[in-house]
């Protein structure tokens, strides 16, 4: 509040308690005065005050520090005021109001003093409420602010709220639940320094990716802790609790919205039926077990070949407590037989395949990993799921098998092709999904990353100009599950990513959201690794379509498929060499010629 706004206030507020401690006096103490004579009083009253109270600086003093100076000082005011006001009274009216002057001029004296030390008593409740609390400042000045600034108030063991930033002009210098819109976000720095704040929260859960991550960098240039509350879809009924307050996560500043996809076909293929999913354990598997949940199915077959990393989803959606039967299978997809076996004994009516080696690296040094599980354990998935006459097989594939250059993208290629092949020959409608990296994931390179920050770095990146499609797991896994929904057999679903993002500025974010700089943990370009792309890819060329089938979902058009050369690979890498092998696997997964050229290759492949 301005100083004028204060003084204004200040000078009605001191007409309003002269008049109630002179009306208090006259119920106390009745005297013959008139009505004509207690206005005239009254306005003298009025008069002398104010001229005093200017006099002795009355309306420049900080009353939040009041002590007993500032006691003499409202002592001296009354007294002058009201000795003034009698000797003036008695030359006009001809009247001496002895005993009801001394009466309200200690009333007077009592309110006015109570009105000013009030002020410091309150400062200094404040102050120890606020005791070893953080001064905390909160982006936002809309309902979420509001809500979260009432709620911290109401007695939040760590943070009071002091104030509030906000961008719109039209909310500056205004209040909100007693709080003061302090200014904009460009103003934050100044702001920051001036109040001595020690942690900001952003409560304004309808911005769009791109907004936080301005937001965030202004908030990282003060170097206080930064939190957040959840995006508006995670906020039921508007409701904002103080628990909803959370760290800035990397997902946050992705520059991308999530796409929500569509819960009632999910459920219509989903609900009362047997579904098994392979590669449980794992970090996309997990996640899909988790949304299946959600969809009421009669039972859950948890297929894994790692017996911890089954046992402890299973504990985890045990706590869910669903009404879906939830039943854990330790098995090896490259084991064929005990595939038709599991099959044959559960009957699920869907199947989500996300058993897979994904590491692009170590499947460069062991090529042959990749084949037995990605391409034959595919492969044993999808002959069982034939044989059992499943309703829906969908396999989880990747960017990386388009135009690959990795072993482990060729083999994920390979697999799509036996998985659209199956396709042509079963009653079961076989799909795939690809999508990019998922952030999080156990193949990701955040906790890479994270691992590296804790060790004061440096974060190794392999070339500044890197760049990948991301996505969060919880989206990565319900796509799979809308691609159910939508297979008719033989696609292939694509997600539509949005932007890449530079690898770099996630290295970069990373280190801003651990509390650093980039000073502090250096960033280290290791140079491109063997297998790797600069970007990816979500189609190639001829398997390029527009049609958009859904919001933000796309099919790509069947590409030519090489299974007899993928048998005759099958049948060979065992007696091969690693280098042969890879060579084999990248030559036959990027194949792009005439059907006179296929067999002529396919005639060279066959040669042991």
């Amino acid at each position: 509040m301005s100083y004028r706004l204060k003084l204004i206030f200040s000078l009605l507020m001191d007409a309003v308690l002269l008049l109630s401690s002179f009306i208090f006096t006259y119920l106390l103490l009745p005297t013959s005065i008139s009505y004509n004579q207690a206005i005239i009083f009254y306005s003298l009253l009025l008069l002398f005050y104010y001229i005093f109270a200017y006099k002795q600086q009355f309306y420049e003093q900080l009353w939040s520090y009041a002590s007993i100076r500032e006691f003499l000082i409202i002592l001296r005011l009354v007294g002058t005021t009201v000795c003034l006001t009698m000797i003036t009274y008695y030359m006009l009216i001809k009247a001496f109001l002895p005993q009801f002057t001394i009466i309200y001029s200690l009333v007077l004296l009592i309110v006015l003093t109570g009105s000013r030390y009030g002020v410091r008593l309150y400062r200094e409740q404040m102050q120890e409420l606020a005791m070893n609390k953080k001064k905390t400042l909160i982006i936002g000045a809309g309902s979420a602010g509001g809500m979260l600034a009432k709620q911290l108030m109401q007695g939040h063991d760590q943070l009071i709220p002091v104030g509030f930033i906000d961008d719109d002009y039209r909310k500056q210098g205004l209040y909100l639940a007693g709080l003061k819109v302090l200014g904009k976000v460009e103003q934050l720095r100044e702001i920051v320094h001036e109040m001595d704040i020690e942690h900001l929260i952003i409560a304004i859960p309808s911005l769009k990716k791109e907004e936080l991550e301005i937001i965030f960098n202004e908030c990282t240039k003060t170097n206080i802790k930064t939190q957040t509350l959840p995006f508006i879809e995670d906020i039921v009924m508007g409701e904002v609790k103080v628990n909803h307050i959370r760290d800035v996560k990397v997902e946050d500043l992705l520059g991308r919205e999530p796409i929500l996809l569509e819960d009632n076909s999910i459920s219509e293929y989903i609900a009362n039926q047997t579904v098994l999913v392979s590669g449980a354990g794992g970090s996309i598997g997990s996640e899909i077990c988790r949304q299946i949940l959600n969809f009421s199915p009669k039972r859950l077959i948890l297929l894994g070949h790692g017996e911890n990393s089954i046992y402890s989803i299973l504990l985890e959606l045990v706590d869910m407590k669903s009404d879906s039967e939830l039943i854990p299978v330790i098995a090896d997809i490259q084991d064929k037989e005990r595939m038709i076996q599991v099959m044959k004994k559960y009957q699920p009516a869907v199947v989500y395949h996300a058993a897979a080696h994904k590491h692009v690296p170590l499947m460069e040094e062991h090529p042959e990993e990749a084949v037995k599980n990605n391409i034959i354990g595919t492969r044993n998935m999808a002959e069982a799921a034939h044989q059992s006459q499943v309703n829906v097989f969908v396999m989880v594939s990747t960017d990386k098998a388009v135009n690959p250059t990795s072993v482990m993208g060729s083999s994920k290629r390979l697999a799509e092709m036996l998985v659209q092949q199956m396709n042509k020959v079963s009653a079961t409608r076989f799909v795939a999904v690809r999508f990019g990296n998922v952030l999080g994931s156990r193949g990701s390179v955040i906790p890479l990353f994270k691992k590296q920050i804790e060790k004061g770095g440096p974060i190794t990146v392999t070339h500044p100009d890197m760049v990948r499609y991301f996505m969060t797991i919880p989206e990565a896994s319900r796509l799979v599950l809308q691609a159910g929904a939508l297979a008719l057999g033989g696609e292939i679903f694509i997600l539509d990513m949005g932007k890449p993002v530079r690898i770099y500025d996630l290295a970069k974010n990373l280190i801003k959201l651990s509390g650093y700089t980039t000073q502090e943990i250096s960033i280290k370009f290791t140079g491109i690794r063997q297998g790797e792309k600069l970007f990816e890819e979500l189609l190639n060329k001829e398997e390029m379509g527009d049609q958009q089938i859904y919001p933000h979902i796309y099919i790509g058009k069947s590409a030519t498929l090489y299974i007899e050369e993928i048998e005759s690979l099958i049948d060979l890498y065992p007696v091969i060499s690693k280098e042969e092998l890879r060579e084999r696997l990248l030559t036959l997964a990027n194949r792009k010629e005439t059907p006179e050229k296929q067999q002529e290759v396919a005639n060279m492949l066959s040669l042991s």
